[in-house]
């Protein structure tokens, strides 16, 4: 009988533990793909709640809304105004006799603005400011006396000093000297363009006559007083070339004076901006701001329908042409669609207005929200009061949605509790996976080793197969 020798073909461990490794790993894959969802709901309930408070700004801002007024003058050239929501709807007269402004001073002509004035013995320069009567500046006597309203407040008497020595003793020294003290003073060099053409201004920082101020100095060679001295009743070494004054002007023929031409509370809620004298009276209107009502509106309308859509496709069940979203089933998001659903449907109190509809944001078929700006113009103009109630009285749909909308973003909301679990659980998922990976990585070993052993097996097998084969053909041929 004839022996046939045979042999058996090494394996291919490599290919044959990634097929075994494939099989084990399936677990670590069905993890992984759990875990990336879950991480997609997290990337879901960010982008949510970016939304949410975006709509809970346009559901704060349709309250502020309804608080702005519009203070339109009938001469721009004449004032500006701004109104708070204290104001009060109206037309008001407004007719202005003098503009507020700053004293200004000059003094004498210098030939440098570098050069040494007086031989630098330390000379104190006294800025006293509020103490004079403008009736009388340019020469006179006090008539009323001291003024209140002066702006220093270093030693509590309205002056404040500052000391010009040999290293200050320039045009350039004094004037930053007295800038960089904050007396109140405001100090530069003007060149005239005369055989002296370096003169130091000066200027009060506050208009108005409580600001007019005197200049005293002490010490030094008289130099510097000769100077800067300057005293309403005395010596005037300076120049007045403007003096403090106060604005002059009547509301609705009510006489008013400031000492800014900016004034406040002369129209309960408004603040108007003087910039010029009246020839004849302006008129300045106070009215609800319906412009920046219909804004609000339109963003708070846009920005819950975009939060609606969201909502929407990340909810929705998947079906055989479409994936479903990542917050399908979700329990979390199906609470803040009841939530805002029992909002909506809960008629505000308090006022004849209570529906949205009734003002012009209407509920599509679709979900989604729709404005009607001409008919909210018309609510606004002719039942204002039952309007700000249907928003932004306690019952009102911006103060319930802007109040539902902070409470699921704070910490311990539902986006913020949601968020949480999603993360834990991923943490918890991951460490499982790490446990995992490392028995793979074990087990992968161990099959490296079991079938390389296996390969030297049949190594040996193969060749004790071919010894005998030949030995046995050795034999037959005998």
């Amino acid at each position: 009988m004839a022996i046939t020798a045979s042999s058996t073909t090494a394996l291919d461990v490599p290919s044959l533990v990634s097929q075994l490794m494939a099989v084990e790993r399936q677990p670590i894959d069905k993890l992984t793909a759990k875990i990336a969802s879950y991480e997609t709901k997290i990337s879901s309930f960010g982008t949510l709640s970016s939304l949410v408070s975006g709509f809970q700004t346009a559901s704060a801002g349709m309250n502020t809304s309804l608080l702005k007024l519009t203070a339109t003058p009938s001469d721009a050239g004449v004032l500006s105004a701004t109104a708070s929501s204290t104001a009060v709807p109206g037309s008001y007269s407004v007719n202005v006799s003098q503009l507020a402004q700053s004293q200004n001073l000059v003094a004498a002509g210098q030939t440098s603005s570098t050069a040494a004035i007086g031989d630098g013995s330390a000379t104190t320069v006294t800025f006293d400011l509020g103490t004079i009567d403008p009736n009388t500046l340019g020469g006179g006597t006090l008539v009323d006396g001291i003024y209140s309203g002066a702006i220093f407040t270093s030693n509590g008497s309205g002056t404040a000093s500052i000391t010009i020595d040999s290293s200050n003793n320039t045009l350039e020294g004094i004037r930053d000297a007295i800038n960089a003290a904050g007396l109140g003073v405001n100090a530069t060099i003007v060149n005239d363009g005369s055989g002296t053409p370096y003169r130091l201004a000066l200027s009060s920082s506050n208009s108005g006559v409580s600001n007019s101020f005197k200049i005293t100095t002490s010490g030094g060679d008289g130099s510097i007083n000769s100077l800067l001295g300057y005293d309403p009743e005395g010596t005037q070494n300076l120049t007045q070339t403007l003096a403090a004054q106060n604005a002059n002007l009547t509301v609705n023929g009510i006489a008013i004076t400031s000492a800014s031409n900016t004034v406040s509370e002369a129209i309960q809620g408004v603040t108007l901006t003087l910039k010029n004298t009246t020839s004849t009276p302006a008129s300045l209107t106070v009215a609800r701001d319906t412009s920046a009502i219909k804004t609000a509106a339109s963003s708070f309308v846009d920005a819950y329908n975009a939060l609606a859509s969201q909502i929407k496709s990340r909810s929705a069940y998947g079906s055989i042409t479409q994936e479903a979203g990542s917050l399908a089933g979700d329990g979390t998001l199906r609470l803040m669609q009841d939530q805002l659903r029992g909002i909506f449907m809960t008629p505000a109190s308090g006022g004849s207005l209570t529906t949205l509809s009734q003002v012009g944001i209407s509920i599509q078929k679709d979900g989604s929200l729709l404005l009607d700006g001409s008919k909210l113009d018309t609510a606004v103009s002719t039942n204002f009061a039952d309007v700000s109630n249907l928003f932004s009285s306690s019952t009102g749909y911006a103060t319930r949605l802007e109040d539902w909308a902070k409470s699921a973003l704070e910490p311990g909301g539902l986006i913020d509790n949601r968020t949480k679990s999603l993360t834990q659980y991923i943490k918890d998922q991951n460490e499982a996976v790490d446990k995992l990976e490392n028995r793979m990585s074990a087990l992968e070993k161990k099959y490296i080793a079991e079938y390389t052993n296996l390969n030297l097996l049949l190594s040996r097998m193969n060749s004790t197969s071919t010894y005998l084969t030949q030995q046995l053909a050795s034999s037959q041929s005998e």
